[in-house]
C-alpha cells in the first residue's frame, strides 16, 4: 500500500513539475522575466 501512494505522489509531483516548466518557458513569462532582470541589472549603484 505505501509503495503505491509514493507511485501516485511521485507521478503527480513529475506532473505539476512539467506544468510549471511550460507556463516558465511560455513567452510572456519569459518576456517578464527578462524585464525584471534587465530593470534590476540596470539599477544605479
Amino acid at each position: 500500500m505505501t509503495t503505491s501512494e509514493y507511485a501516485v505522489g511521485t507521478i503527480a509531483a513529475a506532473g505539476f513539475a512539467a506544468v510549471l516548466y511550460k507556463i516558465v518557458t511560455s513567452e510572456a513569462v519569459s518576456g517578464a522575466l527578462e524585464s525584471v532582470i534587465g530593470k534590476a541589472l540596470d539599477a544605479p549603484f
